[in-house]
């Protein structure tokens, strides 16, 4: 077991009661109201599931809102968590006035300062190393000089946000994505977080990953998980073109009467992937004006509804992969915030021919070399056409195409391939006029 396993294990026990939880009473008590209001009946193992509070934190709530003809038991033997609970008129009616503040039913929140904790502890836990033959092994699939891994090597290690430039094609987005794989360890994410009464849904399906169950036996052992928790992979969001500055603060539902994280938070433990950097609907001056201050601290400040603003930590790396120049997207002052930079360059020839040689490898396609030198000659090398990482990939599915489109048998065939080029590349040399 990892280091990072056994402080976040150690810290996230099952509470006993709500106090240990960190809860309100009110709020436990409109969950458990609202949970019943949709399911009509539940015995109090599953309420304890719905909810992940062991029912020995529960049962102050529910003998409380028994006594106030709330629920009302209807069935089951062998104790309070067997019983069955049933939602009565009256508090179906309290349930409903509980739905017009917030719709949020789920698991309970986590109090803002347990998740602060947990997540210093995963800092202080998580030591990244890694060594050239880890980095080699992660990029394995992709052929990249050494040079470039030994810059991606150390801007790993360091944890510190980082620019992947250069031409387009040379997979700046796959290098971004490869890094995700050099992370150690795992990271648990609470469903939702409590702040000041107000419940922010955390955990997104999309970008968590859970690794494993957390089983839950139902009983008050008070050793077991804390089942307001999940245990994912560290996560990796990529957002691109489509990133809005309204995306890195809370997101509020006025019907929902909750908000949902910005997407920083959600790749908190993890890797944020700017996509296409500088071709977002805010400029780039602007978007890194959000962050130049949680770059350096490490904490982000957030916002409710009611104004109130807070602290948040900001534990992310972020990976700005772009095709534009550094230079021209943002000043020297910014530039110095963003430690690493690493220039993602076009293969040389032998690096291409490798490339090609993969790809055909990954369709089962016999490789030919000559076939692909007589086209670098006969077709590139004419019109000048750089190497780029993307295009043996991008031709042979074109040459694929091609092959089923004609009947014909798929191989590395030279016309097939040149014929694949002539609809790949844009060609806007003016043809010779003939006359019959």
């Amino acid at each position: 077991m990892s280091s990072v396993e056994t402080v976040t294990d150690v810290e996230l026990r099952a509470p006993r009661t709500i106090e240990e939880a960190g809860l309100s009473r009110d709020l436990v008590t409109q969950l458990v109201l609202k949970t019943l209001h949709f399911a009509g009946e539940l015995s109090g193992t599953e309420l304890s599931r719905r909810i992940g509070l062991p029912f020995m934190a529960l049962e102050p709530v529910v003998r409380g809102i028994k006594q106030q003809h709330q629920v009302e038991i209807s069935g089951g033997a062998l104790g309070a968590p067997s019983y069955l609970y049933r939602i009565t008129d009256v508090g179906r009616t309290r349930a409903m006035l509980f739905l017009e503040q917030s719709h949020y039913v789920g698991h309970a929140p986590v109090p803002l300062e347990q998740y602060r904790r947990y997540m210093n502890a995963f800092k202080s836990a998580t030591t990244q190393k890694v060594d050239r033959p880890m980095v080699r092994d992660a990029f394995s699939h992709l052929v990249i000089s050494q040079r470039v891994l030994d810059q991606l090597g150390p801007a790993i290690n360091a944890g510190h946000s980082m620019f992947v430039y250069g031409p387009p094609g040379n997979g700046k987005t796959v290098i971004s994505q490869a890094i995700h794989k050099l992370l150690d360890g795992d990271i648990y994410v609470p469903h939702a977080l409590e702040v000041e009464g107000s419940i922010i849904r955390f955990f997104d399906p999309v970008n968590h990953e859970p690794v494993g169950e957390r089983p839950s036996s139902g009983l008050d052992i008070g050793e077991e998980p804390d089942q307001r928790w999940v245990r994912c992979r560290r996560p990796m969001v990529m957002v691109g073109g489509e990133l809005s500055l309204d995306q890195l603060e809370l997101a509020y539902s006025p019907s929902l009467g909750f908000y949902r994280a910005p997407v920083q938070a959600v790749a908190n433990g993890g890797v944020l992937v700017i996509d296409d950097f500088g071709r977002q609907h805010c400029s780039p001056r602007d978007l890194l004006n959000r962050w130049i201050v949680p770059l350096e601290s490490r904490v982000d400040f957030l916002t409710l509804q009611t104004g109130q603003k807070f602290d948040f930590p900001f534990m992310t790396m972020i990976v700005f992969a772009t095709n534009i120049k550094p230079a021209e997207l943002v000043d020297e002052a910014f530039l110095r915030r963003i430690h690493y930079k690493i220039f993602a360059e076009s293969p040389t020839k032998a690096e291409f021919l490798q490339i090609f040689e993969n790809c055909c490898a990954e369709r089962g396609i016999e490789y030919d070399q000559q076939v692909i030198e007589h086209l670098l000659t006969t077709y590139f090398k004419p019109r000048q056409i750089q190497l780029r990482g993307c295009q043996p990939r991008d031709l042979i599915l074109q040459l694929l195409s091609l092959a089923d489109y004609l009947g014909e048998a798929p191989r590395l065939n030279g016309d097939l391939l040149e014929a694949a080029c002539s609809a790949y590349f844009v060609d806007d040399r003016e043809p010779q006029a003939t006359y019959a």
